[in-house]
């Protein structure tokens, strides 16, 4: 259990402080957007696969204010949010399938929470999704655009999501029970370097056989190889979004201080590893990764198997996907995970009747 003395402290952190205006600012509209073009998704890079291109079109009439910065920021995110989020979308089908229950998803701290309204959207009923963002602007971005019912919005940090407020709020009742999946995006990085204080405080929120989905920017203990990603995420992907001093600027205001409280792919797969048997990354693009973890071998299996090959340009991936993290030896991993075959947007296409 997370004591209260860790609380105060996160409570402290720089996104509840000196970045707060920042980020509300950004998602508000009034700053922080892409001055030179806004991002689209690359359906190449996704192999033109249907499954993407459908979560694509659904997840874009969506965005909020705050999604054009985030997507013009990251290498290539937003076709790893379609592969992703299209992937997330099949796993919660599959599971109501079995049990007839809704799936439930929480992500948190993931802005607008467009992510989870795209799966709420697309699910029709058969997904029940939870985010949650400090910042006013974002729930106003939420509500503007929840296009499902069965999207949730917390304004709050993830940390005042306890079982007390669960159990309190009518809202929330629904999710007392916990998530088959949980998603943080690049969230635990604004608050504090102790990894394994805040996988503590949310694991057991997590059910038996459940999934934790994380987006981190990590550290590297080699520090050039760090800057030279760094230098080709502005160099020659976010100076198609914004300009020199639009770069500069946020590198001042926000990112110098958010590196400060990065831990390495060392660090974050040794706190995994504390609570979950499994962690495998299943994307990089330089110094971000997508890492998924579960107890459950026959969980990330099935979640693997959903997602079509890494949509990233090679120069910007550092690993051969995926990588196991953890493992075990009496069930390993490694030889059984297994990307899916794309099913490209032709093969839906009317066949041309031949005379």
């Amino acid at each position: 259990m997370v004591s209260m003395h860790v609380i105060e402290h996160w409570r402290n952190a720089p996104r509840l402080t000196s970045l707060a205006e920042f980020f509300e600012r950004t998602a508000s509209g009034l700053g922080g957007a892409p001055d030179r073009a806004v991002p689209t998704v690359d359906l190449g890079l996704l192999d033109f696969d249907l499954e993407c291109a459908v979560f694509s079109d659904t997840h874009r009439r969506l965005w909020g204010p705050f999604d054009k910065h985030y997507f013009a920021s990251i290498p290539y995110r937003l076709e790893e949010e379609c592969r992703i989020g299209s992937s997330l979308l099949a796993f919660g089908l599959r599971n109501w399938a079995r049990t007839r229950a809704p799936t439930k998803i929480y992500t948190l701290g993931t802005g607008t929470g467009c992510l989870a309204r795209t799966l709420a959207t697309l699910g029709g009923g058969r997904i029940e999704t939870l985010c949650c963002s400090p910042t006013e602007a974002n729930r106003t971005a939420f509500y503007a655009k929840r296009s499902s019912p069965n999207a949730h919005f917390f304004h709050g940090p993830f940390f005042d999501l306890d079982d007390e407020r669960y159990a309190a709020d009518p809202q929330l009742q629904q999710f007392q029970d916990g998530f088959d999946i949980l998603m943080e995006d690049t969230t635990f990085q604004m608050y504090d370097r102790d990894r394994l204080s805040q996988l503590d405080f949310i694991t057991p929120r997590l059910r038996p056989g459940g999934l934790l989905v994380q987006v981190q920017k990590l550290a590297n203990r080699d520090v050039e190889l760090y800057q030279e990603s760094e230098r080709q995420k502005d160099d020659l992907f976010k100076s198609r979004y914004f300009s020199p001093t639009k770069i500069s600027d946020k590198r001042d205001e926000v990112l110098n201080t958010m590196d400060n409280l990065q831990v390495d792919l060392e660090t974050t797969t040794a706190a995994l590893g504390t609570y979950f048997r499994y962690s495998v990354a299943i994307w990089n693009s330089g110094n971000f990764y997508t890492i998924v973890s579960s107890n459950a071998r026959q969980a990330i299996l099935d979640f693997v198997s959903l997602l079509i090959e890494p949509a990233i340009p090679p120069a910007y991936c550092h690993h051969s996907l995926p990588a196991v993290l953890n493992d075990t030896e009496a069930q390993p991993l490694a030889t059984a995970l297994k990307w899916r075959s794309s099913h490209p947007m032709t093969e839906a296409l009317p066949r041309l009747l031949t005379s």
